[in-house]
């Protein structure tokens, strides 16, 4: 108990340093998992490097390849274009087209941070022409890029499936992609419109305040100028800033480019094509045709993530080999119901979610699933469903990387609110979402 406990309280400590400094907590596991595994577990150095993913590092380096090529020919600006065209001035079918194209950019692979820092800037530029608040359509979009996150392709799916086969179910993979999106999309909903209902009424207050001073102006006789209404900022108001659409040329890499996209969802869905490797032969067809994409390319890709994920799953390989993992397994078996069980630990990797890598979240948590996720009173597609949908949905925490996108991507003066606003949604989701998705896909037994 006592080396599972030390193991522990290293990952901890590596996941609060990873986020309050610039540190990649990845890194830190990966050398940790050597320390910790050698000096205290007993581990041999072959012991410690047998946990390393290699085939997960495979499917990280070829999808977010094949995504940088796709960003780097300008695809992401045709998608973007032909989402305004379509559009056509309707301002609910903007939002709509918002949350379609980051769901579609994760469903094809992208990290979800990467749709998200892909996407926002558009996103919001777009918002406010169309007089949508930069809180709905933020949210708006990361409910998009989180309804794409468990395609098969992309890294979250591939965590995810992982549990589901470990558990028994390796059926399951289009059912937890199609649930997830289901989830995420009516999530997406309740946001924008909750949000931009708060932004009616505060009009409305706005603009009744606005007249009475107005009439207090003329019946006074003051000369006091403009009298200035609204909240004074587009987090939560709808003021309009002009955004002149710039036409998008569709060229043959452009195209060659959306056919890759889909060729990998058929090659990986349809003909069991490992995800890695169709990725990387799709990237070298893409490579072969423009050389001039790979440098840059190679330059822009997540390297930071990906030593993120790598690291933390090494070092979930150490703690299983010492028998820290089976400790808590134990644990949380004490408690005496697979329900219950998955309940907390849907609670669990929310909290921890909100404030570390949802994909580092996930590797540490997987061995702890797949046991209650094969209790034969429970459905392992509802359990890991469930587990998958309440790491995610905290992501629009401000201190987690999609947060933090969407705090870049916003204006300087909103700043402030902007922060407080995303950090007060985080909460709602940890507080009401894992119980939820409990009750919807483990309690129903929806499967």
């Amino acid at each position: 108990m006592t080396v599972s406990l030390v193991a522990f309280l290293v990952l901890i400590a590596a996941f609060a340093v990873g986020c309050f400094t610039r540190i990649n907590a990845g890194l830190l596991a990966l050398v940790a998992a050597f320390g910790v595994g050698t000096l205290i577990g007993g581990l041999s150095l072959d012991d410690v490097m047998a946990g390393f993913p290699t085939e997960l590092l495979l499917i990280l380096v070829g999808a977010t390849l094949l995504f940088g090529i796709v960003k780097q020919t300008g695809t992401i600006d045709l998608l973007a274009y032909w989402a305004e065209r379509l559009a056509n001035g309707h301002r609910l079918l903007v939002a709509v087209l918002m949350f379609l194209l980051t769901a579609l950019l994760a469903s094809a692979g992208a990290f979800t941070p990467a749709a998200i820092a892909i996407v926002a800037p558009v996103a919001l530029a777009l918002g406010a022409r169309f007089g949508i608040s930069t809180l709905a359509m933020g949210l708006v979009v990361i409910q998009g890029a989180n309804a794409g996150a468990f395609s098969p392709v992309n890294p979250f799916g591939a965590l995810a499936n992982v549990m589901l086969d470990k558990a028994g179910s390796p059926d399951g993979t289009l059912k937890l992609y199609l649930y997830c999106f289901a989830f995420n999309a009516v999530l997406a909903v309740v946001a924008y419109a909750g949000v931009q209902g708060i932004v009616r009424r505060r009009a409305a207050r706005a603009d009744g305040v606005t007249a009475a001073a107005r009439d207090e102006v003329r019946t006074s006789g003051s000369p006091t100028g403009d009298v200035v209404g609204g909240t004074g900022s587009g987090v939560l108001t709808e003021a309009k800033a002009e955004v002149v659409p710039q036409k998008v040329e569709v060229t043959p890499m452009r195209v060659l480019s959306l056919v890759s996209l889909g060729a990998l969802l058929v090659l990986t869905t349809v003909f069991g094509l490992d995800v890695g490797v169709a990725s990387i032969a799709l990237a070298v067809v893409l490579i072969v045709v423009n050389p001039d994409v790979q440098q840059r390319t190679i330059d822009t890709m997540p390297w930071s993530a990906i030593l993120l994920v790598t690291g933390i799953v090494t070092y979930v390989g150490m703690l299983e080999s010492v028998g820290a993992l089976a400790d808590l397994q134990a644990g949380i078996e004490s408690l005496g119901s697979g329900s219950i069980a998955a309940l907390i630990t849907s609670y669990v990797v929310g909290l921890i979610s909100a404030f570390a890598s949802t994909t580092g979240t996930l590797g540490v948590i997987s061995p702890v699933v797949v046991p209650i996720a094969a209790d034969p009173t429970l459905t392992a597609l509802g359990v890991v469903t469930a587990i998958s949908i309440s790491s995610s949905v905290v992501d629009t925490s401000p201190m987690s990387t999609s947060g933090a996108l969407l705090m870049a991507s916003a204006r300087p003066e909103e700043e402030r609110l902007f922060f407080r606003s995303l950090l007060l949604w985080a909460v709602l989701m940890i507080a009401v979402v894992p119980l939820v998705a409990w009750l919807v896909f483990v309690k129903l037994g929806i499967g």
